[in-house]
């Protein structure tokens, strides 16, 4: 297909790839999926593995087409609401890392914001290709801390999730701090569990300051966010951060 892909290429390419996904649905895993989630989720009922594997395989079609256009291709699995099609999108913007530029932040911040339902499909964009924006460009910090303010459960959990991996080579503490203090009272248990399990990757490379940041705040931290913070660290140190 031609880099100057237009609309009668996208849809075809669409439809083609929603095709194949129907043709891998497994009925046990269209069953046993909404098991993991709260709230109501579409699924076509594909394995993990197998979606990775189809999105690794579409991706060959229209790797040579412009950014902005496979990013328009992206908001189209967007938009369907399934939880495959989601992946297939995250797994196409990370492929684009490379040729990432400051203003993409503008296109993974509407996909947040309207599209993004789930946990699953929040972790999978914010870890890898939100996570890996902002550590190209850490100015964008600033973005998460606003997001600790917003009435959206996804932008709040997305504000810590985004970290995870930057947090497990031991950069940005301090931020992960900052963000870890606006989230700190949180009521929603899946904003407890995003910003703890940030602390917990962030242990992996500064125990001591994470294990002093969760026993400061022990007496305001939920319980479900401390659980996660310490879920790395030696026995000991676990024992004396839960005590009262």
């Amino acid at each position: 297909m031609s880099p100057q892909a237009n609309i009668f290429d996208r849809n075809i390419m669409l439809r083609s790839l929603r095709q194949k996904l129907e043709e891998k649905t497994d009925q046990k895993t269209k069953e046993s999926g909404p098991k993991f989630f709260k709230e109501q989720v579409k699924l076509h009922g594909v394995k993990t593995a197998t979606v990775t594997k189809i999105s690794k395989e579409y991706f060959e079609y229209v790797k040579d087409w412009k950014k902005d256009y496979i990013f328009d291709l992206c908001e189209e699995l967007w938009k369907s609401g399934y939880l495959e099609e989601s992946f297939v999108a995250c797994n196409w913007s990370y492929s684009l890392h490379k040729q990432y530029s400051l203003e993409d932040f503008f296109v993974f911040d509407k996909w947040l914001r309207l599209y993004v339902n789930n946990w699953a499909s929040c972790d999978t964009l914010c870890n890898h290709t939100i996570g890996t924006l902002v550590e190209r460009y850490p100015e964008l910090m600033e973005k998460l801390v606003q997001w600790t303010q917003s009435k959206n459960r996804w932008l709040r959990r997305g504000a810590a999730v985004t970290l995870i991996i930057p947090a497990r080579h031991g950069k940005f503490l301090h931020e992960i701090f900052r963000i870890a203090d606006a989230l700190l009272i949180d009521k929603d248990d899946l904003v407890q569990k995003g910003y703890g399990w940030m602390l917990k990757a962030a242990s992996e490379a500064h125990q001591k300051q994470v294990f002093d940041y969760v026993t400061k705040n022990k007496s305001k931290m939920p319980r479900t966010a401390l659980r996660y913070a310490i879920e790395k660290m030696p026995k000991e140190l676990k024992k004396e951060a839960m005590e009262k």
